[in-house]
């Protein structure tokens, strides 16, 4: 199914047997419009990236920051484009490119409807069930558990979310949190195909506000919480929490799970359109009062997982353990397992499948321990926020005899007015506290680094606090640093397994990293149960933006 997409990118999927759609009857439907002979065109796709284009699909051409997608139409129409969809100032950009345009007002916000319909994979079509979960942190989490209990449940899932798409067991790499809709769209009807009876997707603020999921309807809207992040994409936390509130309106989503740990969800489920259940962890939540219709209690902590016992008003209860650390996953499964019980999965089939039991899911990069039975224990995780970090250090603390190590670094060309509390929240639930590089991009990650260290500093100036660089050095500082009994949590990189260096996505892994640093200090560890692209022909370098060699 790959076609010659960049290299640093996972491929987009289409359906195996393609769509044939006639470009008269989209151009009636949604065209304003019309330039050149539409009739007798047929479509078997659609897409916004020539990169991404298949011959025989129409491309759709939007205005970007700084170009006109209606510019690259010469190369859209050697790939194979039989049509373009794009605005005016698209249709007058690209007059001379010889395939047949449709005029129509906003492209990019018609795009989903577009999509929708040239795939078969609207409201109104046959489709898998569709359960959708949005908030700043836990959302990946309640994603990859979803699909674990529905496993379990014999369903067979689809999986949508930032580390993954997940297709009936065959696994890809995802590009974004939430793809295109276009994307979105052909993946959907590739499910389909495959047998795939429901999905589980992760739906960020940003899909919703970029029409990422446009032309869909959600069987469920799972919420998690609110927390301090994206503001380079939001004005304000207030802006921040109105992009997610769509989410719970009638023309997105049938039914809404909402959980009250963060102030935010009282409001999200006061404010939906659609029935609402709600649920609340007293152990974490901002309000331990707050009244809920479901209960999750934590019952015991360990480095193997969380258990806990779900409880209804009604005092039905369940218990189960969830395979990770914190007591913010035993929050997280509880929403999934809440979730499918309002997707009309019976609470005897759920009892039957947890009760006693795991959830059998894998959350990759996820709190994830990559250390071995003795030793330091090392966790990798993808948490990338103050409230994130906050509660990943509790957790591991909880479960830690001796010293607790943070090592970590920020996005460059992300949120930045999140930095300085990022390091405040990385001292105050540490014992020693490691900055590092993560993704500069485009930024000076010295100067990333520095606020970093500055908030850590303003809040415990006495604090033991070390800065290395290139992270490749630092986790093997980290680790120089600790003992039997003792932790190191390595915040940010998570499931991901590249760095972006001035846009370029350099191989690596921390995972890998990690059990390389532990090995060469004499500690075992377990053979990888993922795959590991981190390259072996590094040489070393004092370039921080260049990574060390390992031992082997």
């Amino acid at each position: 199914m790959p076609i010659d997409t960049p290299s640093h990118l996972p491929p987009v999927l289409r359906p195996e047997h393609p769509p044939r759609r006639h470009l008269s009857e989209l151009a009636r439907r949604f065209g304003e419009r019309s330039v050149g002979e539409v009739e007798g065109t047929v479509l078997t796709g659609i897409t916004l990236a020539t990169a991404d284009l298949r011959a025989g699909e129409a491309f759709v051409a939007i205005r970007g920051v700084n170009r006109h997608g209606a510019e690259f139409v010469a190369a859209a129409a050697e790939r194979g484009a039989v049509a373009v969809i794009t605005d005016e100032a698209g249709a007058e950009i690209a007059a001379e490119a010889g395939v047949p345009i449709v005029v129509v007002a906003d492209p990019r916000a018609l795009l989903g409807d577009l999509s929708a319909w040239v795939y078969g994979t609207g409201p109104e079509d046959d489709l898998p069930q569709l359960l959708a979960t949005t908030g700043t942190n836990g959302k990946t989490s309640v994603s990859h558990l979803l699909e674990g209990i529905l496993g379990q449940l014999g369903v067979v899932t689809g999986l949508s979310s930032t580390a993954e798409r997940h297709i009936a067991g065959e696994v890809i790499v995802s590009r974004l949190t939430t793809p295109e809709a276009s994307e979105f769209h052909a993946l959907l009807a590739l499910m389909r195909e495959r047998g795939v009876q429901a999905v589980a997707v992760e739906v960020s603020a940003q899909a919703l506000t970029r029409h990422r999921v446009d032309g869909l309807l959600f069987d469920i809207a799972g919420f998690t919480n609110l927390t301090h992040d994206h503001l380079d994409d939001y004005a304000d936390m207030r802006e921040y929490f109105e992009a997610k509130l769509p989410l719970f309106r009638s023309d997105r989503s049938r039914r809404g799970v909402v959980c009250l740990d963060s102030p935010a969800g009282a409001e999200i489920a006061a404010r939906a359109d659609i029935p609402v259940v709600t649920i609340v962890t007293p152990a974490i939540a901002a309000d331990p009062t707050a009244g809920a219709d479901w209960t999750v209690e934590i019952v015991d902590e360990r480095q193997d997982g969380t258990e806990f016992t779900l409880r209804d008003r009604d005092g039905r209860s369940l218990t189960t353990v969830v395979p990770v650390i914190g007591r913010h996953m035993a929050a997280n499964a509880g929403l999934a397992i809440v979730m499918l019980l309002e997707a009309g999965h019976t609470w005897e089939a759920l009892t039957g499948a947890l009760h006693g039991g795991r959830i059998a899911a894998s959350l990759p990069g996820r709190t994830q321990l990559v250390s071995g039975p003795s030793g330091p224990a090392v966790y990798v995780d993808f948490g990338h926020s103050p409230d994130a970090f906050e509660k990943t250090l509790a957790a591991v603390r909880r479960v830690t005899p001796g010293r607790v190590v943070m090592l970590f670094g920020a996005d460059g060309d992300r949120d930045a007015t999140k930095r300085h509390d990022m390091g405040r929240t990385a001292v105050e639930g540490s014992d020693i506290l490691i900055v590092t590089d993560h993704h500069p991009r485009h930024e000076n990650p010295d100067a990333i680094r520095e606020v970093l260290v500055e908030g850590a500093r303003r809040a415990q100036p006495d604090a033991e606090i070390h800065e290395f660089t290139p992270p490749e050095r630092a986790i093997l500082e980290a680790v120089a640093l600790v003992g039997e009994g003792d932790a190191i949590l390595w915040a940010g990189p998570g499931h991901q397994d590249y760095r972006d260096i001035r846009g370029v996505r350099t191989p690596y892994s921390a995972r890998e990293l990690s059990r390389r640093a532990l090995r060469a200090a004499g500690w075992p560890v377990p053979d990888p149960q993922w795959p590991v692209p981190y390259p072996t022909d590094r040489t070393p370098s004092s370039d921080p933006e260049r990574p060390v060699e390992f031992p082997a």
